[in-house]
């Protein structure tokens, strides 16, 4: 008769519980509490440090003010610190000056103080030596911490001349994408830039493919961090045919598939039919339910600006269109153009003020002011005359509030325009040849 077997012990099961290994998920929780505790502590540390210079710019500045300090005085103080503080780095008579530099560059920037808190001491050097004017380093600071670059894809956008291309460029988007998605013109632009996919000057929709897939990650950085990628060659299916979309991606931030559909040739109108055909399939057949309406990007090699915007006016499709850079701008003639786009706007709202037009210039502000908050784009130039040491433009109405007959309507022929010198002036200033020499040719005739 056999045994029947033995129970194991309670000692026994301890045993096999204490020997039998937690998988990798189970220590998740712990591992992402540490990630998050060194992220917060890297940051304060930051945050600290950019205090600290800040600080020190200040001091500096003050004393050159009040006490005449020179390069002697602050070689004398980097030397100090370096005796009292061997094994710290980064306060060297240079360094010390670009903190003053820092400090007297954001002091009177209410607005942009808080934010250079937030980057390294690195991405603030880069920012504060490349940009010029205070839209662009607003611009670059609300890039680099929305999308989180390093310093190297930082210098590369520098480089690319982004802020530029945003403002002379901004993103041409058909009638339903803005309805649809009010937010998309921040997170799309009018032209990427792919250098770094090394591509000959002649190549075929598959090698720009191809290559686009091969650096994934390079790509992803240049769309934004809110593009996740879903695949390549997507198929759809209608009518019993299959269909490919070249490249399909999904933004968190619109909660919606991006399609995008490749062309190495310039933009023809008759492009966007095609596109339009895949997001009708994306939205009937794979679109889920809490997802938005998707988008199209035609990325095409070069387009004409008022080809596409005759081809999106009447598009009831959520589409739009821009092209691919395989080689860095001419940065130096970007800025040129830039130069001339504001001296434009700034004469164009100086003349529109002048005649008394209750229309806004259409030049006057550059395209996608208000993305600059979000970190696409920079504040409008109408002020920007007096941030450069100029006399701002007066008010329209000015005159009239400060107590002037405000001037009558335009087909009046019995008063003209005055000149430049006698608006705003007592009467009795205004020159000779006014009404009042009008009135003593009057009594000279009556006199004789």
């Amino acid at each position: 008769m056999s045994k029947a077997p033995r129970k194991p012990s309670r000692k026994t099961e301890i045993r096999r519980v204490e020997n039998a290994a937690p998988s990798q998920a189970e220590f998740g929780e712990v591992l992402a509490l540490i990630d998050a505790a060194k992220a917060r502590a890297f940051a304060a540390v930051n945050t600290t440090l950019i205090d600290l210079y800040w600080s020190i710019g200040q001091h500096i500045s003050r004393k050159i003010a009040e006490e005449g300090w020179g390069q002697g005085t602050v070689e004398a103080l980097a030397e100090a610190i370096r005796r009292r503080y061997p094994t710290i780095s980064g306060f060297s008579a240079r360094n010390l000056w670009r903190m003053m530099q820092f400090y007297e560059t954001y002091r009177g920037q209410p607005k942009l103080a808080p934010l250079v808190r937030e980057l390294s001491w690195t991405h603030n050097l880069l920012i504060m030596s490349r940009s010029k004017r205070e839209e662009e380093r607003e611009f670059y600071l609300r890039m680099c911490i929305r999308e989180r670059w390093g310093k190297r894809e930082l210098q590369r956008q520098l480089d690319g001349a982004l802020f530029e291309r945003v403002v002379l460029s901004p993103v041409k988007l058909s009638p339903p994408v803005t309805e649809l998605h009010p937010d998309a013109a921040a997170i799309f632009r009018d032209s990427y830039l792919v250098e770094f996919l090394d591509l000959p000057s002649i190549h075929s929709e598959a090698d720009l493919q191809r290559a686009l897939v091969e650096q994934l990650r390079r790509f992803l950085l240049e769309l934004g961090r809110d593009f996740c990628f879903i695949g390549a060659e997507y198929p759809v299916q209608v009518g019993g045919r299959d269909f490919l979309i070249d490249l399909l991606f999904f933004n968190r931030a619109l909660n919606a598939l991006v399609a995008f559909e490749l062309k190495v040739v310039e933009f023809e109108p008759e492009h966007l039919g095609k596109l339009q055909f895949y997001l009708e399939a994306l939205d009937r057949d794979v679109k889920k339910p809490h997802e938005r309406p998707s988008i199209g990007v035609l990325l095409c090699a070069t387009k004409n600006n008022e080809v596409v915007e005759y081809a999106l006016s009447r598009s009831m499709s959520p589409a739009l269109v821009a092209e691919y850079q395989t080689r860095l701008p001419d940065r130096k003639l970007l800025q040129a153009k830039l130069h001339e786009f504001y001296a434009l706007a700034s004469s164009q709202a100086e003349a529109d003020a002048w005649a008394g037009d209750p229309s806004p210039p259409p030049s006057a502000e550059p395209p996608m002011q208000s993305a600059a908050r979000k970190g696409e784009a920079p504040a409008e130039p109408r002020g920007q005359s007096a941030r450069e040491g100029e006399a701002p433009a007066e008010p329209r109405g000015q005159s009239a509030r400060e107590g002037e007959a405000p001037a009558e309507p335009r087909g009046q022929a019995r008063r003209e325009p005055r000149p430049p010198g006698v608006v705003g002036q007592p009467r009795g200033a205004r020159p000779s040849g006014g009404r009042l020499a009008t009135s003593k040719k009057r009594k000279a005739r009556k006199t004789s």
